[in-house]
């Protein structure tokens, strides 16, 4: 991310911190129950425009949360993947590894389970397929994200 978009972001967020985590847990609290109760918990990011969320970033901090608030890492994935493709009434084609669906997957190093910043330890990426090599890849970009 660019120094001054980072600094934009950076005073918008240090204005609005919530110094000792009340309303996050507050949220995570009402988001397990939803869960517990059966509701059909997504993942979703909202990139606005604003150049403020970077894609796959914050994905893997929801993933990281989701464990956070007493999910398992299988249900945060499937949150994560599944319970999408549910919600987008897309389940026939995406959001499971079955025989005759689109996967896109990745491979990352480390066990979510015992440490979930493995989720930021993505080494491959497959999408339609093809692998790519994801260290490349944010080093492409270094300096224009958030901008372009």
């Amino acid at each position: 991310m660019l120094p001054q978009l980072r600094d934009q972001v950076t005073a918008i967020l240090e204005r609005i911190r919530d110094s000792d985590g009340r309303v996050l847990r507050r949220y995570m609290e009402m988001e397990k129950a939803f869960y517990d109760a059966g509701g059909l918990l997504v993942v979703g990011t909202d990139p606005t425009g604003a150049g403020d969320v970077v894609p796959g970033y914050a994905n893997q901090r929801a993933l990281q949360l989701l464990v956070e608030m007493g999910l398992t890492v299988e249900q945060a994935v499937e949150v994560a993947t599944r319970n999408g493709a549910l919600y987008l009434e897309r389940e026939a084609e995406i959001g499971t590894i079955e025989a005759g669906k689109r996967a896109d997957l990745v491979l990352m190093r480390g066990d979510p389970g015992a440490d979930p910043t493995a989720f930021e330890q993505m080494t491959l990426v497959f999408k339609d397929g093809v692998a790519y090599d994801s260290a490349r890849l944010f080093a492409s970009v270094e300096g224009w994200v958030g901008v372009r």
